[in-house]
């Protein structure tokens, strides 16, 4: 829960879901989600989603035929017209944000886990292995009458020891321990691949300190509600924990982080990759960020041996280490104490967990009933040992053919993509030779990693949930740390088999696919072939766009950020990324609040991409025959509704209106327009007229991969 903004290390497809996420240092992502296992013929989900562990089917080929709403024409609203029945008769279950395609797989996910879990619980595994931890953590978070017992006992000596500190210095000191246990400072420190030597970890800067979600929070009249619910919160929880004069403290806590954000880089420039590289010896810093006591910092946080650090938003620094030393320390302390609390609340009694969960769920994204606690103990389990269940996910789970169907998808999707590169019309044949190099050098993961992490010198205890929450972060930061002495271990995987995802790195040049995605209505081993390059093919495309997006397109095929393109090409390629972005600008998804065409083009440059070289790929896979037509649709067409399925999706108003202001990925409903009316093909399959609403001019239609 580091409240930590940095520049993306690497693209993905969603963002994980509420109860299976966790830290993905660098990650860039947006929203996960399932779906059910019955034929989609009459698709309409209770108020609890799916509760099965089989794998869904759509329709007899691999599309919810049904799910379409054909009142509308494709060119009106695509996305209306390929999913329109299914979203509208769609109920989002109480204890969720949003629910689609993402989030049923999502949930399968969670159901799966929770089965394993429950196994291994009642089965008193051996002390020392994976299941044990496993068991340990879940009953930890089970036993509620042991958790209610102990109210707020587990973070009174930190709260003591926030009492206690004296002067700046000792809080910079602070606020450095808090990387291996809760608090938070003003400063984010993490380790990643070095962008610019990526054999090599480095550690990394950024700015932090804000409790809301970005900087528009606090400074845009879109965000003025829950501005003043996140003061009323803050002075709540700082009088649960009896601290003295709750309502003022709160306001100076509030007064300081409004000055923090606007210090602080929006979203979108925080994702441009050379202006977050700037790396400075601890010396430099100090000299470049005066008023925060680095030595201290540096020290706590266990890197005080490091001679190298790349600030991410860094014009940033010297404001932030400003105003926190013009700051008085009560209202320091006081901010450390809110955060210790807030970070803490979910493993202390329910008044403490009920009340996090009231504002950051409810008020923040429109959730209106808290994960039952048997799921969130699951979720918790998951969060802390993930590979070791993953493994036995994988075990239970993922058939082997699906890997080598896979490995087929993405063959043809490199030869559409290389096939492509050859045949662009604004690129010169320099960058061209580069290109394909990249292309030719990407790697490519499915399924599960080939090593799993250990887990060994986790302690985990079956009645100290709080102390297993702890020692699990203090376990996580010493694992980074170790990395700052060893190789980039090109092995590794940032995410679990179990996570309904799929990412690119930029700095190892691959593309990952995680098990749990590689399942309808992304991936159907009987699904006719056109639906699955539209679905896991677009996803496939998608990630390999990310290698050539704004931001990927930066580093070479071996993952170092470097000038590869001639100055021509480049000036080509941003012109029509201008475009591009001016049409994500115009979408207004709720009422005032429009798209930022900035912050979402990687992701949509991504999904172009995978639009485009799914169907590519499609058409390659004939070799030269011409394609079936099902039930009166065609194969061009079962590849555009393979896309759009998978982006099935409702949102509740707060949680979309949070996606907006920060999220990299648009909403559903545009992955699907937006990166269709580009595409030729599309006009052709569906009869999009002039008339139509998204019609774009062939000459004004984006053209990049």
């Amino acid at each position: 829960m580091k409240r930590l903004l940095v520049g993306a290390a690497f693209g993905a497809l969603i963002l994980p879901s509420t109860a299976l996420a966790h830290d993905l240092d660098g990650a860039d992502c947006l929203d996960a989600a399932c779906d059910t296992v019955a034929l989609f013929d009459a698709p309409v989900l209770g108020a609890t989603g799916y509760e099965g562990i089989e794998s869904p089917k759509y329709g007899d080929w691999g599309v919810d035929l049904d799910g379409r709403d054909t009142s509308v024409r494709p060119g009106e609203d695509f996305f209306q017209y390929a999913n329109g029945a299914y979203v509208d008769a769609l109920e989002i279950p109480a204890d969720r944000t949003r629910y689609g395609s993402f989030d049923l797989l999502s949930q399968l996910s969670e159901n799966r886990l929770e089965t394993l879990v429950n196994d291994i619980a009642g089965s008193s595994p051996a002390a020392g292995t994976d299941e044990y931890r496993i068991a340990a953590l879940y009953n930890s978070y089970v036993d509620e009458a042991r958790v209610e017992a102990l109210d707020m006992q587990p973070i009174e000596p930190m709260l003591t020891e926030i009492r206690g500190i004296a002067d700046h210095a000792a809080m910079a000191a602070h606020m450095g321990a808090t990387q291996s246990r809760p608090g938070s400072s003003v400063f984010g420190l993490y380790v990643s691949d070095d962008a610019k030597n990526p054999v090599q970890y480095a550690p990394y800067m950024g700015q932090s300190g804000l409790g809301l979600p970005n900087r528009d929070y606090y400074l845009t009249a879109n965000f003025t509600d829950k501005l003043t619910a996140y003061q009323a919160y803050v002075a709540r929880m700082l009088a649960m924990i009896g601290w003295d004069n709750a309502e003022q403290a709160a306001a100076d806590i509030v007064a300081m982080e409004t000055k923090i954000a606007e210090a602080h880089w929006t979203r979108a420039e925080s994702r441009d990759r050379d202006r977050t590289y700037n790396p400075m010896t601890p010396t430099e810093l100090a000299a470049f960020a005066p008023g925060f006591d680095w030595a201290a910092y540096f020290e706590q946080a266990g890197v005080a041996d490091q001679q190298r650090f790349v600030l991410s938003q860094n014009t940033a620094f010297p404001k932030i280490a400003a105003i926190y030393a013009e700051t008085p320390i009560e209202t320091l302390r006081a901010w450390q104490a809110f955060n210790v609390v807030d970070q803490s609340a979910p493993y202390l009694s329910k008044r403490f967990a009920d009340a996090q969960w009231d504002f950051r769920s409810r008020e923040l994204s429109g959730q209106l009933e808290q994960r039952p606690r048997n799921k969130r103990a699951v979720g918790f389990a998951n969060g802390r040992v993930g590979e070791a269940l993953g493994r036995l996910y994988v075990e239970r789970w993922f058939p082997a053919e699906n890997k080598a169907q896979m490995e087929e998808l993405v063959v043809n999707l490199r030869t559409a993509l290389a096939e492509r590169i050859r045949n662009l019309d604004w690129m010169g044949e320099e960058t061209k030779t580069r290109a394909l190099e990249k292309l030719d050098k990407f790697g490519v993961k499915i399924g599960y990693p080939v090593k799993w992490r250990d887990y060994s010198e986790l302690e985990v205890r079956p009645d100290d949930l709080y102390g297993n929450m702890v020692r699990a972060s203090a376990f996580n930061w010493d694992y980074q740390l170790d990395r700052l002495d060893r190789p980039v271990d090109d092995e590794e995987w940032s995410m679990t088999p179990q996570t309904v995802n799929a990412y690119y790195s930029s700095t190892k040049n691959e593309i990952v696919f995680p098990a749990a995605i590689l399942q309808p209505p992304f991936f159907d081993p009987d699904a006719d072939p056109a639906v699955n390059y539209g679905a896991i093919g677009g996803v496939i495309g998608h990630e390999i766009g990310h290698g050539f997006d704004d931001q990927g397109r930066k580093s070479n095929g071996d993952g170092v950020l470097t000038e590869w393109w001639t100055e021509a090409d480049e000036q080509r390629f941003e012109a029509q990324a201008t475009r591009l972005g001016a049409q994500y600008d115009s979408y207004e998804p709720i009422e005032g609040q429009n798209l930022q065409g900035r912050l979402t083009m990687g992701e949509n440059i991504g999904d172009l991409a995978g639009v485009t070289l799914g169907l590519e790929a499609y058409r390659v896979s004939l070799n030269g025959q011409e394609a079936p037509v099902l039930d009166g649709t065609t194969g061009d067409q079962r590849v555009f509704y393979g896309w759009a399925q998978v982006w099935r999706a409702k949102y509740r108003d707060d949680a979309l209106r949070q996606q907006i202001a920060q999220g990299p990925h648009s909403p559903a409903e545009f992955r699907v327009i937006g990166p269709v009316r580009n595409v030729d093909a599309w006009y052709e399959a569906f009869d999009v007229q002039p008339t139509d609403a998204y019609y774009v001019a062939p000459e004004e239609r984006v053209r990049l991969w």
